[in-house]
């Protein structure tokens, strides 16, 4: 082969290798942007995921405290039922005490009036 030849051989390796090395560096800065563009899809729904599951982890502790607020309620309830009960139970003993204290005074002063009279 001629000098020239060769040279051309050369350039012309040199140029593919360019075009080579060219379409490699625009293949990986497609990759690259490509990933970049999946890993912030990645990031965005493992942000939908997470703020989903905080929304229901939320709902359900509304529930929980919401059931434990009815628990509470009723058994305060139930409380106050036996109060009242207990305290009508004492208000009837309390009106029965104070009728008899009234009917033996009327009655000692009844035998004190018929002994005054005799």
């Amino acid at each position: 082969m001629a000098r020239p030849e060769v040279l051309n051989s050369i350039k012309e390796a040199e140029r593919k290798a360019d075009e080579i090395i060219a379409n490699a560096e625009s293949d990986a800065e497609e990759r690259l942007a490509e990933a970049r563009e999946r890993a912030d899809e990645i990031r965005a729904e493992a942000e939908e995921e997470a703020e989903a599951e905080a929304q229901e982890r939320l709902e359900a502790a509304r529930e929980e405290i919401e059931e434990r607020r009815e628990e509470i309620l009723e058994s305060g309830r139930d409380d106050r039922d036996e109060l009242e009960r207990e305290a009508r139970d004492r208000v009837e003993s309390a009106v029965d005490y104070a009728v008899e204290q009234f009917e033996a005074a009327v009655h000692d002063q009844a035998e004190e009036a018929v002994d005054a009279q005799a």
